[in-house]
């Protein structure tokens, strides 16, 4: 069976690094990169370092606003799938690439599979929300990584073709933190311990564009700084709105804050298993906190993961009503020793062989 797997950016095809490899033991697999985000990262020793299979096509698309660059994808892609004749399209998460690809298979009829469907903000303003609903809503196969996702598509009315498969992170998180260990010294090189500093991530448009949500961030992290230690590997977008706020200077004159490049995702893996506590905006950060088992405040008033709220590892902060301050490190600290259940609810680390046992035999 013929497979075309689109991915656009690299958290996608670190997603898809276990998954491809199980997928080509029995089929052919094509992978297109649509080049919807350039990454410096990507490189050869990206691919080589964690054994990913390098793209068959790469459009070479680039940033654009959401409808140019979503248009430039679906153009390609139609030329690339009629001429490559797939039986399955399978695209993963909420990418603007996944969108496009989605609505490119459904155009041309071929079936389509979705990896991590059904997570839901439940808030229309967020781009990526819109991406996935639509997804899920023409897809043939919806593998949901937990039972909330799974309840959403149910509740949505998609009752066919959907399965609870576990999350692939989960899957390359346990895998690669042991190749991580053995090869990677990035602790001794920042000069750090465990438990002895709180990791740091901003990205979201909805805190770097907000003058006021970035600088009520900035603030929080200056007054945390006083009592711990931060790391804060630094996105390029974010550099870009803290200089345009004047608030990089703060950050990084501040004794107790360590503003770093971005780092490799086995690096951020290090970061993640030995940090005391995490603030971040990212979804998969918020995951592989409690993959990690380290308690998490998201920088946001919703989450696609409320599985790790109602477990007692992560909570949310709005930031235009609240600034995060000691208090709310302490808090977490307690609530996680409280209420914390860790239910494996993103599956036991096999979610790889479910979904592709699933494709064999389904198609």
């Amino acid at each position: 069976m013929k497979i075309i797997t689109v991915l656009g950016a690299r958290p996608q095809f670190i997603k898809a690094a276990l998954l491809s490899k199980e997928l080509r033991k029995k089929n052919e697999e094509i992978l297109i990169h649509t080049g919807q985000h350039y990454d410096k990262e990507m490189s050869d020793v990206f691919f080589e370092e964690m054994d990913i299979p390098k793209p068959d096509y790469n459009l070479g698309i680039g940033s654009d606003t959401h409808a140019i660059q979503t248009a430039k994808i679906m153009i390609a892609l139609e030329k690339l799938f009629v001429s490559e004749k797939p039986n399955l399209v399978l695209v993963y998460g909420d990418t603007n690439s996944t969108l496009a690809a989605a609505l490119t298979a459904s155009k041309l009829k071929l079936p389509l599979a979705h990896v991590e469907a059904g997570p839901r903000m439940f808030d229309k303003t967020v781009p990526e929300e819109i991406n996935r609903v639509i997804t899920d809503h023409i897809s043939t196969l919806l593998f949901a990584p937990t039972t909330i996702s799974m309840d959403n598509l149910h509740k949505e009315g998609l009752n066919e073709g959907v399965y609870r498969t576990g999350d692939v992170m989960l899957d390359n998180f346990l895998y690669f933190s042991k190749i991580a260990e053995k090869r990677l010294n990035i602790m001794e090189n920042l000069n750090l311990s465990k438990n002895d500093y709180i990791l740091s991530t901003v990205h979201r448009a909805r805190n770097t564009d907000d003058a006021d949500n970035l600088k009520n961030i900035c603030k929080a992290f200056l007054e945390l700084s006083k009592e711990y230690k931060i790391v804060f590997p630094v996105h390029p977008r974010t550099v870009k709105y803290l200089n345009k706020y004047g608030l990089y200077n703060k950050l990084k004159n501040a004794n107790n804050i360590m503003l770093i490049e971005p780092v490799s995702y086995l690096e951020m893996l290090i970061l993640t298993k030995n940090a005391y506590k995490i603030i971040t905006d990212s979804g998969g950060l918020q995951k592989e906190a409690y993959f990690a088992k380290i308690p998490c405040i998201t920088l946001d008033d919703s989450t696609g993961w409320p599985e790790t709220i109602q477990e007692g590892q992560n909570i949310l902060v709005a930031q235009k009503n609240e600034t995060i301050n000691y208090k709310y490190v302490v808090d977490i600290t307690e609530s996680f020793k409280s209420k914390s259940m860790h239910k494996n609810t993103f599956g036991d680390g096999k979610s790889k062989d479910k979904i592709v046992g699933l494709v064999n035999n389904l198609l």
